[in-house]
């Protein structure tokens, strides 16, 4: 029997077959799409991959998508249903707080919703990571769950291993950045005249930083595909991933870089469009689990 239920926000990027396998339930997020002035709400819900070719063309024609972050009434319209099915005990995973603090919703929503439901345990705790990052921290929660572990053990155990997760993300489009506010004007346009890939990292604070530059993004593959090869593979909780936002002969490349070097071949899977508004689309992004901590907070001048 389990000891208790697992939630989280749909930036986790998990696909529907995947959330039905591991048991979670899922708030999900909403964003704007502007076309020419033109403002369609959208929910975060894409259920094939045609859906999300299709919103990255929109970006690329000119369309502006923002996001928001899952507000108050939506967690406790998550908690309350869930309280509503007889869950007592509950783990919720936010988005890193370094880019959003949707978790103190999160605990403002418990309590709100303690008040017709007394008897709820559930906890909220931020998962220092994103989009399929999220994904990798609510699969080790269940994995947990499903071997007995309690809520609370359970939130113990990730506060280690989420800072472990590796992220070394290529943007295409430098305005997508400067816009998000990681590049500024200057940067963003004679980084884009001249080429440059930015390879960006979630650092152990769980915010993204601009960890170096690459002249073409050939060059940024490989040096993010060597970076792998300096930590070990966290083995109990081992996962490799290469995720893109419509840029699958990237993604490939990426691949086949692995291959050629450590034997093996990553998963390739399709960022959300929420996370995948502020990096734009083009992105290839690599992600794994280590048993070395992430680098604090720091610039590091390319090599």
């Amino acid at each position: 029997m389990r000891q208790f239920e697992i939630s989280t926000e749909s930036c986790c990027d998990l696909f529907a077959p995947e959330i039905e396998r591991l048991g979670i339930f899922v708030g999900k997020m909403r964003y704007t799409l502007n076309r020419n002035g033109a403002i369609e709400d959208c929910v975060d819900d894409f259920r094939e991959q045609k859906e999300y070719v299709a919103y990255f063309e929109e970006l690329r024609r000119g369309a502006i998508a923002k996001t928001s972050i899952l507000n108050l009434q939506s967690h406790v319209d998550l908690f309350a249903g869930m309280a509503k099915r007889g869950i007592k005990r509950a783990l919720h995973l936010s988005i890193a707080y370094g880019l959003s603090p949707t978790v103190d919703n999160a605990r403002q929503a418990i309590e709100i919703v303690k008040r017709d439901f007394p008897d709820i345990d559930y906890i909220a705790i931020e998962s220092c990571t994103a989009t399929t990052g999220l994904g990798i921290v609510a699969e080790a929660a269940a994995k947990c769950r499903d071997e007995g572990k309690t809520a609370q053990e359970t939130a113990e155990f990730l506060d280690d291993f989420k800072t472990k997760i590796q992220h070394f993300i290529i943007a295409d489009d430098l305005m997508y950045l400067r816009n998000g506010g990681r590049l500024n004007m200057a940067q963003a346009v004679f980084g884009s005249m001249l080429r440059v890939k930015p390879i960006i990292i979630f650092t152990r604070e769980g915010k993204l930083e601009v960890w170096r530059k690459e002249l073409g993004l050939a060059k940024a593959i490989t040096r993010a595909v060597q970076e792998y090869g300096k930590y070990t593979p966290n083995r109990d909780y081992e996962r490799c991933v290469i995720v893109h936002t419509d840029n699958l002969p990237a993604a490939e490349l990426m691949r086949d870089k692995f291959r050629e070097c450590y034997g093996f071949e990553p998963e390739i899977r399709l960022m959300g469009p929420i996370v995948g508004a502020h990096v734009g689309p083009g992105t290839v992004a690599l992600g794994w689990t280590s048993n070395e901590l992430r680098p604090l907070l720091h610039k590091r001048e390319q090599e």
